[in-house]
C-alpha cells in the first residue's frame, strides 16, 4: 500500500484540531472567564497556521494569522468573549476548514467579511488601537535595561520544524521585550551524512536585558512549551549591549560562540536540580529529544481505517477456519489434534477480542459534533437550549460510530424543533426559560444504549392519531395503545408539522432513523410524558463484524439468532401445541406471543417431537421462536447478503459454519414486528 499524501495527513490532523477549536469556542461561550479555554483555542489556531504554511496552504496560514491577531485581545483579557463574538469565531473556523478541504470553492470576499466582523467585535471598546500592533512591546530605557534581565537557554525538540514552528520567529518575538544578545550553540549538530534536513539541532543562549516578568517570557513560548526545554535564570547587573538586529547577531564571527559555549553548559547544569538531580559532568549535556518523541509515539499510532477493516476480515476467516478445525478434531480420536485445536481456538478468540478492541472508538468523538448543531439551532429558532452529554467514554465499533451520525442529527433536530417549546410557552407552563437536551451512552450487556432526551412538551398523541387516520394508516375508531400510535412517526412521509420549514414538515427523517438503526441490527424505543418531554433510546450491538450467536435447527436448515437478544429457552408444552390458534405462551404467568419458524420458513419434513422455544426481546417486547433443536453457541462471522436478496426481510446476513455450509442470521427486529402484526390481526378477528 502506497504512503499517504502528506497534504492528506495535514487534512486529517487539521480535522482533529478543528474539533478542539470548536469545542473550546463553544465552552468559552458558557465559561468566558476560563483562561485555559482561550489558550487551548490559540494553540489549535497556531498549529493550524504553522502546519498550513509548511504544507503550502498559504491562504490558510494568512487567514488564520489574521484570526489570531484579531482574537488576541480576548487572550489578553481586554474584552469578554460574547455569544456574538463566539458565533463570528465559529464562522471563521468553518471558513478555514473550507480553505483546507475545498479551496477552489471558497470565496475571498466571504473570508474578508468574517475578518471584518472579528475586527469590529474586538476593537469595539478601543477603536483607535491598531489590531495588528497589539503584540509590540514598548522600548525600554537604557537605565531600565541595566537594572533587570534574564539569562535563557533554549533547547527545542528536534521535530519542532516539522510541526510548523520556527525558533527564529520565537526569538524575534523575544527581542520585542527588550535588547537581546543571542548566541547559537552548535555542539549538537551531527556530521553531514547523519543530518536530517527537517530536524532542528541548534540551541540558543540568550541574554535578555528587559524589566519584564517571567510570565511575559512564557507567553512567547506558550505554543511550544511541550516541545522545548527552557532554562531561565535572573541576569546579573551588567551593561546592556547596544540593540542589534537578531539576524545580524546570528551572523557574527564564530569566536564569540566558542567563548559563550562554556558558561552555557554551566547554566544548564545549574538548572538541572529543578527538574531532575544529576551528577555534574564535564561532558556535554545529552537531552536526547528523540527519546521523548519515541515515548510519545507509544501512546497512539495513526492507522488507516482500511487496514483495520482488512485485518477484521482476516480474523473473520480465521474464526471460520478454527471452527472447521474444531469440528474435525471433535469427530476424530487423535488427542494431540484435539489439543492443538483447543489452543488455536484460544488464540483465535484472543486475537478476535484484540482486533475488535482496536476498532472500538469512544462515542465522545461523535457526541462532540452535535454541540455546534445545538448551538446553531438554538440561535436560529430563538430557543435557549442547554446541551448535556454523558457516557462519552463508552466504546463502540468505528463502523457503528459512522452510521450513527445521521440518525442522531435527525433526533436532536426534532427534539429542538418539535420537542422544546418556545420561551413564552415554557414560561406559561411554569418551566425554566432554557430547554435541555441530554445525549447519553451506556453499556448494557452486549449492547450500547444511546438515548436522546428532552424536557419539552412531549408527543401529542391525539395529533399523531388524527394524522394517521387522515393518511389512511388506521381506521377511524380503531383501538390502539399510545405506544402503537407513536410508531406511526417512523412511517415514511409521516409528519405532524403544521407548516413546511427548512428544518421539518416533509415527513423525511424518523423513517430514515429507524431504517438505519435496523440495518445496524439495532432497535429504537420511544417513550414520552405529556408536558415533561420525550426520550428516544437506540439499542445497538457493540460491533457489526463478529458476534456470539445461538445456532438452531429448523427442519433440515440451520439458523443463527444473535445471542444478545436471547433471554431464555423453554420447551414447547403439549398444551401450547394443542392451542395452535392462540399463538401465546404462558411464561411464568406472562403471555408471550410466539412464531413457529417451521411455518415461517416453510421447512420440509415432520417436526421434532419435543420442540424448543427461544424467547427473544427488543426493548420491552418479548417474542418466542419455536425451533426443532437448539444446537448451541456459535461465534458468528457476519457476511452481508447480496442485492438479489434485498427483499428478504427476516434475515440480516449469513455466516459460514465449521462444515463449510452456510447458515442464515435471523433479524430479531423484523421477527418481533412480524409477531406484533400477527397479534394485531388476531385481535381484530376476535373483535369482529
Amino acid at each position: 500500500m502506497s504512503a499517504m499524501d502528506p497534504t492528506e495527513v495535514f487534512r486529517q490532523e487539521a480535522s482533529e484540531l478543528f474539533e478542539v477549536l470548536e469545542g473550546a469556542l463553544l465552552d468559552l461561550g458558557q465559561r468566558p472567564d476560563d483562561r485555559e479555554l482561550v489558550d487551548s483555542a490559540f494553540r489549535a489556531l497556531h498549529t493550524i497556521k504553522g502546519s498550513g504554511a509548511m504544507f503550502g496552504f498559504d491562504k490558510v496560514a494568512s487567514f488564520t494569522h489574521e484570526f489570531e491577531t484579531a482574537f488576541d485581545r480576548v487572550r489578553k483579557g481586554e474584552i469578554k468573549p460574547t455569544q456574538e463574538l463566539i458565533s463570528v469565531a465559529l464562522a471563521a473556523k468553518d471558513y478555514i476548514r473550507a480553505l483546507i478541504e475545498d479551496p477552489q470553492s471558497t470565496d475571498d470576499i466571504i473570508g474578508e467579511a468574517i475578518l471584518d466582523d472579528l475586527r469590529r467585535f474586538v476593537s469595539a471598546d478601543q477603536p483607535a488601537a491598531p489590531v495588528v500592533a497589539i503584540a509590540q512591546a514598548p522600548p525600554l530605557s537604557p537605565a531600565e535595561s541595566r537594572q533587570a534581565g534574564w539569562h535563557l537557554y533554549l533547547e527545542f525538540e528536534s521535530h519542532i520544524l516539522r510541526n510548523g514552528s520556527n525558533p527564529l520567529d520565537l526569538l524575534e518575538d523575544l527581542c520585542k521585550l527588550g535588547p537581546c544578545f543571542v548566541v547559537p550553540v552548535t555542539d549538537g549538530i551531527p556530521f553531514l551524512d547523519e543530518m536530517e534536513p527537517e530536524d532542528c539541532y541548534l540551541k540558543w543562549d540568550v541574554k535578555l536585558h528587559a524589566a519584564c516578568d517571567k510570565d511575559a517570557i512564557d507567553d512567547v513560548f506558550m505554543f511550544v512549551q511541550d516541545e522545548m526545554k527552557l532554562t531561565l535564570l535572573p541576569l546579573a547587573h551588567v551593561e546592556a549591549p547596544a540593540p542589534m538586529p537578531l539576524f545580524q547577531l546570528l551572523d557574527e564571527e564564530p569566536a564569540p560562540v566558542a567563548e559563550m559555549a562554556a558558561p552555557v553548559v554551566e547554566v544548564a547544569a545549574a538548572a538541572q536540580p529543578v527538574a531532575k538531580a544529576e551528577p555534574k559532568s564535564d561532558s556535554k549535556p545529552e537531552p536526547k529529544p528523540e527519546a521523548k518523541r519515541e515515548e510519545r509515539g507509544i501512546a497512539t499510532v495513526r492507522v488507516q481505517a482500511e487496514r483495520l477493516d482488512e485485518l477484521m476480515d482476516r480474523v473473520g476467516e480465521l474464526v471460520i477456519a478454527q471452527a472447521r478445525l474444531s469440528q474435525l478434531a471433535a469427530s476424530g480420536s487423535d488427542l494431540s489434534i484435539k489439543m492443538i485445536a483447543e489452543e488455536i481456538e484460544r488464540l483465535a478468540s484472543s486475537l478476535r477480542d484484540t482486533t475488535m478492541g482496536a476498532r472500538m472508538v469512544p462515542i465522545g468523538s461523535l457526541f462532540g459534533r452535535f454541540r455546534r448543531l445545538v448551538h446553531d439551532l438554538s440561535r436560529d429558532l430563538s430557543k435557549p437550549v442547554e446541551f448535556v452529554t454523558s457516557g462519552e467514554d463508552t466504546e463502540l465499533d468505528k463502523t457503528m460510530i459512522e452510521c450513527l451520525a445521521d440518525p442522531l442529527v435527525h433526533l436532536i433536530r426534532n427534539a429542538i424543533d418539535h420537542g422544546i417549546e418556545d420561551t413564552a410557552t415554557r414560561a406559561a407552563n411554569g418551566k425554566t426559560e432554557q430547554g435541555r437536551i441530554e445525549l447519553a451512552a451506556v453499556h448494557s450487556g452486549a449492547q450500547v444504549l444511546v438515548t436522546v432526551k428532552d424536557n419539552g412538551g412531549g408527543l401529542n398523541t391525539a395529533r399523531i392519531r388524527a394524522k394517521a387516520e387522515e393518511q389512511g394508516l388506521i381506521a377511524a375508531g380503531a383501538v390502539l395503545t399510545d405506544h402503537e400510535i407513536h410508531q406511526f412517526l417512523f412511517h415514511p412521509g409521516f409528519s405532524t408539522a403544521q407548516t413546511i420549514s427548512a428544518l421539518s414538515g416533509r415527513g423525511v427523517g424518523m423513517d430514515v432513523v429507524k431504517r438505519t438503526i435496523e440495518n445496524m441490527r439495532g432497535t429504537i424505543d420511544l417513550s414520552t410524558r405529556p408536558g415533561q418531554g420525550t426520550t428516544v433510546t437506540l439499542r445497538l450491538p457493540l460491533t457489526l463484524a463478529i458476534i456470539e450467536g445461538l445456532l438452531i435447527r429448523v427442519g433440515e436448515g440451520r439458523y443463527i439468532i444473535p445471542l444478545s437478544a436471547v433471554e431464555e429457552c423453554v420447551e414447547l408444552t403439549a398444551e401450547d401445541e394443542r392451542s395452535r390458534a392462540r399463538n401465546f405462551l404462558n411464561v411464568r404467568g406472562n403471555l408471550v406471543p410466539f412464531l413457529r419458524l417451521r411455518e415461517l420458513l416453510t421447512a420440509s419434513g415432520s417436526p421434532d417431537k419435543h420442540q424448543k422455544t427461544i424467547i427473544i426481546s427488543t426493548g420491552e417486547t418479548r417474542v418466542g421462536l419455536v425451533a426443532d433443536q437448539i444446537i448451541g453457541n456459535h461465534q458468528t462471522v457476519i457476511k452481508s447478503l447480496s442485492k438479489l436478496h434485498s427483499d428478504v426481510t427476516i434475515f440480516s446476513g449469513a455466516t459460514i459454519l465449521g462444515d463449510g455450509t452456510a447458515a442464515l442470521i435471523l433479524d430479531v427486529a423484523q421477527l418481533v414486528t412480524l409477531a406484533q402484526s400477527k397479534v394485531e390481526k388476531q385481535h381484530i378477528s376476535e373483535a369482529a
